[in-house]
């Protein structure tokens, strides 16, 4: 998907579609969508938002029982790779050691794993279902070489997801967003990462808050964020959420989560182990994080070609911001005195991919993240350390 969205790096600004304005730069972060006054929060603002929702969140929690243990979930994007987060989830259930989650969160792939995640055992076949049920064309569709040509100059996106809207749209229904809320009740938190490209920020939305308001249009809100969680930049259309300021009627666009971070757990400018001291409240907190991906890099020889150089790069640019986004996580949890998981596809699993989400790579990464799930044998510690060579790719 990277090389698709590198070629529009020199097209942009030849063709535009037409959409409603953004709201003014100075109004938009205290914007409420829906109505909804914590639907969502921005992670480079001030984590005033989240401190209350942690605080209500700990309330609800107490008033359902006794506190016991609390276990964060974060979920990397990785496109097809998920296939391995989603295996994983099922091994951890068959392992029959699989943490209720108190918090979970997802980006890209890893938001299409989310809710599942989230929901438990119980949902373990529909995610199942997802990551191994389906074809390439039941995710995107390709336009032929003419109609490309003319998508790279008069379009905005190259693929059209219209088979991943309707894919989302049968799992993420009005079941799913009542059994979302009905946890949110209890004291749990799923988040869900955007990208709003007009401001170039992250957005972290709250999907449980959407789901217990009761609005009639949270459910085509839910679904419209996790296809824009999954909407790269360029290889697909970008989402347009709706928002109302001042009587006026304005539009957001917002894309893939990964176009600002690769997986995300709490902003580092929210202290838990204070936030915890200071309600007077002590509780054993582990942090799992499962990048859907690889964490070693694979040398090999570069063709010189402005294609090659500049899809090498963007790979390897995308790389390491990820690694970096664990690294924070990592630094972030041990200040704040919560234990670190962390666990990534091997240099171990090798099987061919033809094409992107092909069904028999799919399928054998999922088996594989089953296996490092049942066996728990994938989980590490720290971070893996950067610049660790896999095998040379094969030409």
């Amino acid at each position: 998907m990277v090389q698709l969205w590198l070629l529009l790096l020199p097209l942009s600004g030849c063709a535009s579609y037409i959409r409603l304005a953004a709201p003014p730069g100075a109004t938009a972060e205290a914007i409420p969508v829906l109505g909804i006054p914590n639907a969502r929060f921005w992670l480079d603002a001030s984590p005033d938002g989240l401190i209350r929702e942690g605080s209500l969140m700990a309330q609800r929690e107490a008033a359902a029982g006794p506190l016991g243990p609390q276990n964060f979930l974060a979920l990397s994007g990785g496109g097809d790779n998920g296939a391995f987060g989603a295996g994983m989830m099922l091994g951890w259930t068959a392992a029959g050691t699989r943490p209720r989650f108190n918090v979970v969160t997802g980006i890209s792939a890893g938001a299409l794993i989310a809710p599942f995640a989230f929901l438990g055992p119980a949902y373990d076949e529909q995610l199942r279902e997802v990551f191994t049920g389906q074809q390439a064309r039941d995710i995107l569709l390709l336009p032929r070489q003419a109609f490309a040509v003319f998508a790279l100059f008069f379009g905005e996106a190259l693929a059209d997801t219209s088979p991943l809207n309707r894919l989302i749209a049968r799992h993420a229904n009005e079941a799913m967003l009542a059994d979302i809320a009905a946890e949110y009740a209890k004291g749990r938190l799923l988040l869900i990462g955007t990208t709003n490209l007009d401001l170039q920020r992250p957005v972290v939305w709250n999907i449980g808050a959407i789901a217990a308001s009761g609005h009639p249009e949270a459910l085509g809100l839910f679904r419209r964020i996790l296809l824009a969680s999954a909407s790269i930049p360029g290889a697909f259309p970008p989402v347009l959420v709706e928002v109302q300021h001042e009587g006026r009627v304005f539009q957001e666009m917002h894309v893939d989560g990964g176009a600002a971070m690769q997986v995300f757990l709490y902003p580092p400018s929210l202290n838990l182990g204070d936030a915890a001291r200071g309600r007077g409240i002590t509780r054993q907190r582990t942090a799992y994080v499962i990048r859907n991906g690889r964490v070693d890099v694979e040398a090999g020889s570069t063709t010189r070609g402005i294609f090659s150089i500049t899809r090498r790069a963007a790979n390897t640019l995308l790389h390491f911001g990820g690694i970096g986004d664990i690294s924070r996580i990592y630094l972030t949890t041990q200040r704040d005195g919560v234990a670190f998981r962390v666990a990534y596809i091997g240099r171990e699993f090798q099987h061919p991919r033809n094409e992107p989400f092909d069904p028999a790579f799919m399928q054998a990464l999922f088996d594989y993240g089953f296996e490092r799930g049942r066996l728990g044998d994938a989980w590490q510690t720290q971070p893996s350390a950067v610049g660790t060579f896999a095998a040379p790719a094969v030409p």
